[in-house]
């Protein structure tokens, strides 16, 4: 008798991966590889899974209750990483007399939360993160935003704006509402200002960080002034009049700003936004989110800030870092949606129609040669009619197709065809396949062009 049969199914917030999508996927971290290490930064890898105690209370209430969290089988509590920050302070304390200081890291990895799903936003998603340990300059959070604005921009991406902020400010102007000593839920609920709207903001500000109507109405205002950056600065730096906090805060902001221009970041991606404060508590200086202006609606692509003290937990040492993080998941829902995502799911650029059994050695020997220069490419399993191969090839997206049935055989010669201008090239077979090397690679450069 047989077992009933389980429904295929995924959990809720979470998703698999088609070949087209993965592939891109993939194309997207080998980008994101390239830029970081361009500028020096190293790969590092940590476990998923870390004692809970690492990982609990760093990122406050709202990530403490997403945090998926068990006993394993030897009775110790464990949770699955949230972010790649709080595990990176936790790297960096327990290796940092080995590796020095300044460290430069990135790591690309999947992290969990247990939120609630909406566009662009699951349970398990990637993260590509970047960071620079042991050092409080101000250059450094300025290499964070270069690093932001190449990525984007290698990743295709020309209308996106880099949205700065400075904890330093907001921590500032709290001080002189006397509500300095309930800053975190205060930020936590700026913080979804874009998410949940004005009133929502007030009401939580009210109900749960404690703050009367007129705080949180001057709070919102700080964070609604407009106008250009130095407009924006000159205004909240009038509103904080000399706090000291503040008027720091503020100053690294004006440095960020002139030094970003100076390194050739158009002006128009640059927005000092005074109501980004990031949710996460262990952020004490720059943040950083970046928006796609085509569809500012799908949230934050990349971001992060400054977090001094978060390594302290693990070590007496001075572990100050700053860093930020590709949503990868998120960004690739984003060129989705966008129209920006080409759906491919063939990853050899040739395909090698497969007519008669008694000459599968001569296809094998082709594919291998096409590969021996550097050329990837499929024989097709089964010698099936022409058209179902080609329908085949169509469908996976593959940019060529040879063609050799046995009057090809018989007469040395390779039909080659490209399939995405729909042309057809007849040369010659040679054993080295020179030919037909050299007309496969002028197709694959003109596409690439």
């Amino acid at each position: 008798m047989c077992a009933a049969r389980i429904e295929p199914r995924t959990l809720k917030g979470f998703r698999d991966y088609l070949p087209e999508t993965m592939i891109v996927r993939e194309q997207l971290i080998d980008t994101a590889r390239r830029v970081f290490r361009s500028y020096g930064y190293a790969p590092i890898d940590t476990p998923a899974m870390e004692y809970l105690d690492i990982l609990s209370g760093k990122g406050g209430e709202e990530t403490d209750k997403q945090l998926y969290r068990f006993q394993d089988h030897g009775g110790r509590w464990v949770g699955l990483r949230f972010d790649l920050t709080v595990p990176l302070a936790r790297f960096a304390a327990q290796h940092i007399g080995q590796l020095g200081t300044p460290l430069k890291r990135y790591h690309i990895a999947t992290v969990w939360r247990g939120e609630n799903t909406q566009r662009g936003r699951y349970r398990e998603f990637m993260q590509c993160d970047f960071d620079i340990i042991g050092t409080r300059n101000i250059a450094a959070d300025i290499e964070i935003a270069l690093v932001i604005h190449d990525l984007l921009a290698a990743l295709g991406l020309s209308e996106f704006t880099i949205r700065l902020n400075n904890r330093q400010v907001l921590n500032g102007f709290l001080e002189l509402l006397g509500l300095a000593d309930r800053s975190a839920a205060v930020l936590r609920a700026l913080d979804k200002l874009a998410k949940v709207g004005r009133q929502q903001v007030v009401a939580e500000m009210t109900q749960t960080a404690g703050a009367s109507p007129q705080q949180a109405e001057q709070i919102l205002s700080l964070g609604e002034i407009s106008g250009d950056n130095h407009q924006v600065l000159a205004q909240a730096a009038a509103l904080l009049r000399e706090n000291r906090q503040g008027l720091a805060g503020i100053e690294q902001l004006q440095q960020m700003i002139l030094a970003l221009s100076a390194a050739g970041v158009p002006q128009q991606r640059v927005r000092v936004d005074l109501s980004i404060a990031r949710g996460l508590d262990y952020y004490t200086g720059t943040v950083y989110e970046t928006y796609l202006d085509e569809l500012p609606g799908i949230g934050s692509v990349c971001s992060g800030g400054r977090y001094d003290n978060l390594a302290e937990l693990f070590t007496d040492l001075q572990l100050p870092g700053v860093g930020a993080s590709l949503g990868l998941d998120r960004l690739l829902a984003a060129m989705e949606e966008l129209g920006k995502v080409q759906k491919v799911s063939a990853t050899a650029p040739v395909f090698i129609a497969f007519f008669d059994s008694q000459r599968l050695p001569d296809y094998l020997r082709l594919a291998a040669t096409l590969r021996a220069a550097g050329i990837g490419a499929e024989v097709y399993p089964e010698p099936k009619k022409l058209g179902q191969q080609l329908k085949y090839a169509d469908r996976r997206g593959f940019r060529v197709a040879l063609i050799i049935g046995e009057d090809e055989f018989r007469s040395n010669r390779c039909l080659i065809k490209d399939l995405q201008q729909a042309v057809q090239h007849d040369v010659s077979l040679d054993p080295e396949a020179q030919q037909v090397i050299a007309t496969v690679s002028q197709i694959l450069s003109s596409g690439r062009t």
